[in-house]
């Protein structure tokens, strides 16, 4: 299983540089394009920090984070032998997305963005919306199916 899940990591890294290579070649760089009036436009955007472009051009910070994350879930995921569902897909878009973001500040010096909806003001991409969907299904797989909790629960007792 381990292997089928890092393949589909891969899989959602690749689709994002994909998606990133058709943004930097064929979108308007310098307005924004509207797909869905006032609600969803193509931004493009060269992010040098994180959400909200905090630590600006910081980025051998995001590269060593994105490694260490990478490196301790693949870690848990041939040793702990979890075949939770939940768990499973949270590894895959977090590892997925990291691994599409890290390719960009590694070769570009900046993550490329370009998803803007209206009702979230910073522009985004593919892997940060993996990102952040795989870790809130890892949280809710932490708090509510895992034993880490209900160990920690029990002690309390």
């Amino acid at each position: 299983m381990p292997y089928i899940v890092l393949g589909l990591a891969a899989l959602v890294a690749i689709v994002d540089q994909l998606l990133k290579y058709l943004v930097v070649n064929f979108l308007d760089k310098t307005s924004p394009t509207e797909v869905i009036p006032n609600f969803f436009n193509l931004t493009y955007v060269e992010n040098r920090g994180a959400a909200f472009g905090m630590l600006a051009d910081a980025r051998w910070i995001f590269i060593t984070f994105t490694v260490l994350i990478t490196v301790f879930l693949i870690y848990t995921l041939f040793k702990k032998k979890i075949d939770s569902k939940l768990f499973l897909t949270s590894v895959v878009l977090i590892i997925g997305g990291g691994i599409g973001n890290l390719i960009d500040r590694i070769f570009l010096g900046y993550v490329v963005d370009y998803l803007s909806i209206s009702f979230f003001p910073p522009v985004c991409n593919f892997a940060d919306y993996c990102i952040t969907i795989g870790a809130i299904i890892l949280v809710i797989y932490i708090v509510f199916v895992s034993d880490f909790c209900k160990k920690e629960k029990s002690k309390n007792d």
